[in-house]
């Protein structure tokens, strides 16, 4: 069987609500020569049914496979990744949507640069039916080898990162799973992979909005700190294993992301009203950056203010944020 140029996996779990949108958006491309990888995840809603619906409107090109029990996301990305055979890999979340150039500008890129090992595209939030921005307005990334820039700045959205098939296989080698996502991480899995595959190949991007990312209300990221804070370290302790000589190349890595932790555990222990406990955490850092500094001030607040806090800190510029 001919191997497609691309595999697109879409991991499902209860995605009905905007699933056949998100797949009538991926039908519409105009680079067609592509394979869908559909990994439903248990769902309970209607989603295999609409899964099963557009496979009728895919020309044989959605693949539909089910798992029998719900595992945790960066599992069921491996096993929808196992199933891939394209050249390429690309993600879309089961609630965001592509533009119709999408693949075809991102597959011109790949075709230019055999280093390449992943491609994104600038991506518009979009909440409800209302446009918030663009994630490259306020600066745009670096290209070619950016490890450490991606490491002080990700920027890359999931649904529009585009892999080359021979990266995702060479990090797969160096997981205890044998997988590309390292599977005992829970929200920082996704960037876990753009940063090893951007430490061993060049990145590129995609100028325009290409991707549309559904920001939902009641966002949790800020509500989830502490577990930002222990993958981070995580994270940190797994690039010293696989790089030799990590804290010496890296040294400026290391500071931000020890310090990057240690605000995600501050932000945690207040949430769970310590707020004394928490300015212990930020005290070294306290002098010398504004976040820091911010944060002190409002973790004398009450609980009820967190969600007010939370707003602000999504607003500040994301140079504010690191």
């Amino acid at each position: 069987m001919r191997r497609p140029c691309v595999s697109v996996v879409m991991n499902c779990y209860n995605s009905a609500r905007y699933l056949e949108e998100a797949l009538i958006s991926l039908l519409r491309q105009s680079f067609e020569d592509f394979e869908i990888i559909f990994w439903d995840n248990a769902s309970t809603d209607d989603s295999a049914a609409i899964a099963r619906k557009m496979r009728a409107q895919s020309n044989g090109r959605l693949r539909y496979f089910r798992g029998q029990t719900t595992v945790p996301l960066g599992v069921a990305r491996n096993l929808a990744l196992a199933r891939a055979r394209g050249e390429h890999v690309a993600f879309l979340d089961c609630d965001d949507l592509w533009r119709p150039q999408k693949l075809a500008k991102q597959m011109a890129l790949f075709a230019a640069n055999p280093r390449l090992g992943l491609v994104c595209t600038d991506t518009e939030l979009l909440e409800g039916k209302r446009a918030l921005k663009r994630q490259f307005a306020e600066a745009k990334p670096a290209r070619g080898v950016v490890f450490a820039q991606l490491m002080e700045r990700q920027w890359i959205s999931m649904s529009s990162a585009m892999a080359r098939a021979e990266a995702l296989v060479a990090v797969s080698a160096r997981e205890a799973s044998g997988g590309a996502f390292d599977e005992s991480l829970n929200v920082c899995e996704e960037a876990d992979l753009f940063y090893r595959i951007a430490h061993d190949w060049e990145v590129d991007f995609v100028d325009e909005p290409l991707t549309v990312w559904r920001v939902h209300s009641g966002n949790t990221t800020f509500r989830r700190f502490g577990q930002f804070a222990d993958e981070t370290l995580y994270i940190l302790d797994k690039h010293r294993r696989l790089y030799p000589g990590y804290d010496t190349e890296h040294s400026s890595l290391v500071a931000l992301l020890t310090r990057r932790a240690a605000f995600q555990k501050a932000v945690s222990l207040w949430r769970e009203g310590e707020g004394r406990e928490a300015r212990a955490v930020i005290a070294p850092w306290r002098k010398f950056f504004l976040k820091h500094r911010l944060f002190w001030w409002a973790s004398f607040l009450p609980g009820i203010c967190f969600d007010f806090a939370a707003r602000l800190y999504f607003a500040l510029p994301a140079r504010l944020r690191n």
